[in-house]
């Protein structure tokens, strides 16, 4: 393991009642004051693993090392030293902003002195000190989000664990708590570990990310590691006559076709029917691909050129889209499942 990463995860595994593994021998670290993303589609272990980082769920083998300390051996000490911040906004809408994060000390014990400078801290860090004394529920969405991030900063932790922030807000608010994030990371040294389904919210955020299917790591790198590792530049064509989503012996045909042809090193359908050409230098395989179709006697209805995307870095390795499961709706069976388990 890398002595210098605050989150270290070796050969972790979770196997549910009944055999079902959700995670299957999961490794990576993440450095010391980096931000670093966490992607999957619903039911890919993603929410999973990040319950047992955080001390919720125990693995059935592995280790999950969070700030040098065993998460299943030592939870309580795991705990005192991060934050997590939910997807459901956790504040008190009949205190005000002040009440809201002395409670939170409270629950963390620390001292009435401490609690006060450190209230004042997170207040101007997360620009809300001209409505710390205003009732939570005349704050907008985007305030109470960046109240509750302020809750998760109040005992000071080494890592802040962030589960969609910027869920449903408008843009100019979720630019505004990217800059928060940042500075978490620049100014206080915060190592940020976090999920999202924006993708340029991810893009634009992290250092490095981590991409979780089936249980498994499927790809970590930095943005533009993950978009390099596609292979080439991205066509999508639109032939007639030749839908890609239809399991056809043409299309078989086609596919066939167009993998055959030069500089063109993956060919897939795409589920509006369209063929993702993954290609070596799209300025001089574009054109290739125009001809070779055209006299094999088809008519190309469209082709589109682009550079890879991390969408398209997802659909790559995971075969979806990342939006098609927005709504969180994995989280949200895990912690019905926990508040059932207490009961």
């Amino acid at each position: 393991m890398n002595e210098e990463a605050i989150i270290q995860v070796k050969d972790l595994v979770k196997v549910y009642r009944g055999g079902v593994k959700a995670v299957d021998k999961v490794s990576f670290d993440v450095k010391k004051g980096e931000i670093f993303g966490f992607l999957g589609p619903n039911g890919a272990g993603k929410t999973t693993t990040i319950l047992m980082l955080i001390t919720l769920l125990r693995p059935t083998s592995g280790r999950a090392m969070v700030c040098g300390l065993d998460a299943a051996a030592k939870p309580d000490d795991v705990r005192v030293r991060i934050g997590y911040v939910s997807q459901d906004i956790a504040v008190d809408e009949t205190l005000t902003g002040r009440q809201n994060l002395s409670l939170q000390g409270r629950f963390y014990h620390l001292d009435r002195e401490t609690i006060a400078k450190r209230t004042q801290e997170v207040l101007e860090m997360v620009d809300l000190t001209d409505r710390a004394e205003s009732l939570v529920s005349t704050y907008s969405g985007g305030m109470r989000k960046r109240l509750d991030i302020a809750e998760g900063l109040i005992h000071r932790p080494s890592v802040l664990f962030l589960d969609e922030p910027t869920l449903g807000l408008d843009i100019q608010t979720r630019r505004r708590i990217w800059e928060y994030i940042r500075g978490l990371r620049d100014r206080d040294g915060v190592t940020v570990f976090m999920t999202t389904h924006y993708m340029d919210e991810a893009d634009q955020l992290c250092d490095r990310i981590g991409i979780i299917d089936h249980g498994e790591i499927v790809a970590i790198g930095t943005p533009a590691e993950l978009k390099t590792s596609i292979g080439g530049d991205l066509l999508l064509l639109v032939v007639e006559g030749r839908p890609a989503d239809e399991a056809t012996p043409q299309a078989e045909e086609f596919a066939a076709f167009l993998r055959g042809l030069p500089g063109v090193n993956k060919v897939s359908p795409t589920a509006d029917g369209r063929w993702l050409l993954v290609v070596a230098g799209g300025e001089v395989t574009a054109p290739r691909v125009l001809a070779s179709v055209t006299e094999k006697g088809l008519t190309v209805q469209s082709l589109e050129m682009k550079r890879p995307t991390l969408d398209d870095v997802f659909l790559h390795y995971t075969g979806r889209a990342l939006r098609q499961d927005e709504g969180g709706g994995d989280f949200q069976r895990q912690r019905m499942g926990l508040r059932r388990a207490r009961a």
